[in-house]
């Protein structure tokens, strides 16, 4: 008998512990706010309640996500319509809600003497399916350019960053050349980028912040509807304007209702999040959405408006207040 009321206690407590969890997974831009959220979260529990972050990718989180296998989703973009339905297949509804605005960095390699700005007509012509195999050199993009190999590296398929910027430069979601260093790690293409004279990657503006010695940041000339026409570099001020145009954009979090329903530490964790990103996204270098906007997810949370409201398409360029504006609508 004491035996029995032994095994029951250890596997109460070994319930109560595995109760106590809060999985997460998803984009490995979003991972660096989550990830000093939880680190603070933890913390105020005193160890009471676990934090697991993952890093799959916003694409490889979500397939895990809409399979009900963890209760929060970090997004680097919007849920897409094929994941909105696997969510609905699955029966799992959620909450969006931004957290953060991002920027995508051009970077190349700190001995590049010859460029200090780009169009984003010269990043297409680089990263477009046509020009696999046959631009393969600056010179090939702009004439006066040198002659020097085009080392390009960029994001693997299942990140949000790679769905984003081949939306924002090539006009078309996913479509991009295939012979690239493709990493879901951005580190991975800070380290590719400053090893090659020729190399240019592309990156969250957080991780060219973090990384400043070993990389130059371009200046970028939007597209026919950049509201600037010169070279901008994204700064605090030129995201939070819409200046830094098409590759400006939000971050988010998505959080499965059920999760929060039947989870009370999924909810206390959501609270202590929405509480707390402001201060959290500016301490690791990313940059914060207005008060308002906090104020409405917290709202969304407290009246269950489920949902995405860029129902399943990419929505490039957005300013601040055209989000906040949509999230007001659903």
């Amino acid at each position: 008998m004491k035996f029995f009321i032994a095994s029951a206690l250890v596997l109460s407590a070994f319930a109560a512990k595995a109760e106590s969890l809060v999985k997460i997974d998803g984009s490995s831009t979003v991972f660096p706010v989550t990830e000093a959220v939880s680190e603070e979260f933890q913390a105020s529990t005193k160890g009471a309640i676990r934090v697991t972050v993952g890093v799959s990718g916003t694409g490889g989180g979500f397939k895990k996500f809409c399979r009900g296998e963890t209760d929060i989703q970090n997004a680097s973009r919007p849920i897409t319509k094929e994941e909105m339905k696997a969510c609905r297949d699955s029966k799992v509804t959620y909450y969006e809600l931004p957290i953060a605005f991002d920027a995508i960095a051009i970077v190349v390699n700190p001995k590049n003497d010859w460029v200090k700005e780009i169009t984003a007509a010269e990043l297409k012509k680089m990263w477009e399916p046509e020009a696999q195999g046959k631009i393969m050199t600056w010179k090939q993009v702009n004439s006066k350019w040198p002659d020097e190999k085009l080392s390009l590296f960029g994001a693997s398929t299942d990140n949000g960053t790679f769905d984003y910027f081949t939306e924002a430069i090539v006009e078309k979601s996913k479509s991009s050349r295939g012979d690239y260093t493709a990493s879901v790690d951005h580190n991975t293409r800070v380290t590719g980028v400053n090893g090659a004279k020729g190399g240019l990657g592309y990156l969250p503006f957080a991780y060219y912040l973090t990384n400043k010695d070993k990389l130059k940041l371009l200046g970028v000339v939007g597209g026919p509807k950049a509201p600037s026409k010169k070279a901008v570099l994204p700064t605090e001020k030129t995201v939070m304007s819409g200046e830094y145009n098409p590759l400006s954009r939000p971050i988010f979090i998505y959080v499965s209702q059920e999760a929060m329903a039947s989870k009370p530490h999924v909810k206390q964790y959501v609270d202590f999040y929405l509480n707390n990103a402001a201060e959290m996204a500016k301490q690791v270098q990313y940059i914060p959405l207005p008060a308002n906007a906090y104020k409405m997810a917290k709202e969304h949370v407290e009246k269950k408006k489920t949902g995405s409201v860029f129902k399943g398409e990419a929505h490039v360029g957005l300013t601040i207040e055209q989000i906040l504006k949509k999230e007001a609508a659903l």
